[in-house]
């Protein structure tokens, strides 16, 4: 029997608003444990709630970023249970009306074809807060109680991990790129739960399905889904009872851990929030805040490939982060040369970044300064060889390219007859490297070069260098 995977995600993502979802305590990570807390937050008796505009605001953003339509009459709900974190015993959300429906993410598979990925909901919630698990006992951090949320539900469209893996860094490149989330997966910002059943392949019945929680990164999500859907099968093969339940995923074991039964939505029994007014949300203000939504990524690096040639996969690298997309944007127009200025950006200066671990925007230098780079290149005032250490200097210290070529002497040497010179003296001195030349071993000839550059400091020019050492070398 053959089997597939069905698939659904449901990705909360915490919005990067300044207050919290009800109260004015600030959202910011971290700090002294409930320490950014108030009655309102705490759920203590008497205290009343007040909906953060901006809350709706980046909801509906994100809503339209994913080709959802737009709930115009909406209303809060209470979804009850009882859980260390959740002060309350109820979390607000919204149950029957959510702010966003039906909409999608097209994802590119690995050969080649595009896939449509179905949006079912977005509804807007409060965060709960934090336990902690000591030696001694288990203790709560409220601070993150009342942190504003979107949870992103899709369709049951997805087949594989590897097609989750893909809609979830889509999801998140477009989140971070309206600016409506952070998304720092490690802080958990963005999270993850994973719904998959699997099902004889060409039937219309789901399975039995099972709910892995709280999964923060790529990777995790993954290896829980591969290692649940052969445990679903392992399960159907053997004649096993497979019941609808909530796990975990155990880095540890490399394994999902049974938490509990799957609830069904009647098991929280939602009512309305009785102390938040029902939603009204004009045309006026969607249309409004539709004009806030930049150039997305995936509109981005189509962009890049059209209208400067370079590969898919360049683009598709370059827009990973907008501060680096921008920046690229405005280098490959002064440059004139966009590979060359993906090519540093994507090799040398991400090196860089990466070992700091730094974003594009913290970058010292400007797009300009990479399109001056380029240019002195180019144009043969410099060796590629010289550019690293141009570039380098530029990251430390952000000084523009001609300044540092001018104060370090690193002007390309072109005169043929000093670089013969230098040719003809190396050639002398290895006579090995031209006996191995006349045995067919041309990998003599690069040996040579590298000895000529290293000689002449990297300044000689490598193309002169190459055609005289080829030219000496077979007189020798």
């Amino acid at each position: 029997m053959e089997f597939e995977s069905v698939i659904g995600l449901e990705v909360h993502a915490e919005l990067s608003t300044k207050t919290k979802i009800y109260c004015g305590c600030s959202t910011e990570f971290g700090g002294m444990p409930n320490s950014r807390v108030c009655p309102v937050c705490l759920g203590l008796p008497g205290a009343l709630p007040v909906l953060n505009k901006k809350v709706v605001e980046y909801g509906i953003k994100a809503g339209l970023a994913l080709n959802c339509s737009v709930t115009r009459i909406g209303r809060m709900d209470r979804k009850n249970y009882f859980y260390p974190d959740c002060s309350k015993d109820y979390q607000i959300t919204q149950d029957e009306l959510p702010i966003c429906r039906d909409g999608y993410i097209d994802i590119e598979l690995e050969d080649g074809t595009v896939k449509r990925i179905g949006i079912e909901r977005i509804h807007m919630e409060e965060d709960a807060g934090k336990l902690l698990h000591t030696d001694a006992g288990s203790l709560v951090d409220f601070n993150r109680c009342g942190v504003p949320l979107i949870e992103i539900v899709s369709k049951p469209d997805l087949r594989t991990p590897a097609e989750a893996t893909l809609y979830l860094q889509k999801l998140k490149s477009i989140l971070f790129s309206i600016g409506v989330s952070d998304c720092k997966m490690e802080q958990g910002s963005l999270r993850c739960d994973g719904n998959i059943s699997i099902r004889e392949k060409g039937a219309a019945e789901f399975g039995v399905r099972a709910e892995i929680k709280n999964v923060n990164s790529f990777k995790a999500l993954e290896k829980a889904l591969e290692y649940e859907a052969k445990r679903h099968e392992e399960a159907i093969n053997n004649g096993w009872e497979l019941t609808q339940e909530t796990r975990r995923w155990d880095e540890n074991t490399a394994t999902t851990i049974s938490m509990r039964s799957k609830e069904e939505a009647n098991d929280y029994r939602y009512f309305p929030e009785g102390d938040l007014v029902t939603l009204n949300v004009p045309d006026s203000w969607v249309e409004e805040i539709r004009e806030t939504i930049p150039e997305l990524p995936h509109e981005k690096a189509a962009r890049f490939v059209a209208e400067y040639g370079i590969p898919k996969y360049d683009a598709g690298v370059l827009t990973l982060s907008s501060a680096m997309a921008d920046f690229f944007d405005e280098a490959a127009k002064l440059s004139g040369d966009p590979k060359a200025a993906s090519n540093w950006l994507m090799g040398d200066v991400s090196r860089m970044l990466n070992e700091r671990e730094l974003g594009a925007e913290k970058l010292q230098f400007s797009p300009a300064d990479l399109a001056g780079l380029i240019k002195l290149i180019n144009e043969g005032t410099i060796s590629n060889s010289i550019g690293k250490k141009v570039i380098e200097d530029m990251f430390m210290t952000g000084k523009n390219p001609g300044q540092i070529v001018e104060e370090r002497g690193l002007v390309q040497n072109n005169d043929e007859s000093e670089i013969l010179e230098a040719v003809r003296k190396i050639i002398s001195d290895n006579p090995k490297s031209v006996e191995d030349f006349r045995n067919g071993k041309k990998r003599a000839v690069g040996f040579i070069v590298g000895l000529v550059m290293k000689e002449t400091k990297g300044k000689a020019n490598p193309q002169i260098v190459n055609k005289l050492v080829n030219e000496e070398i077979a007189k020798a």
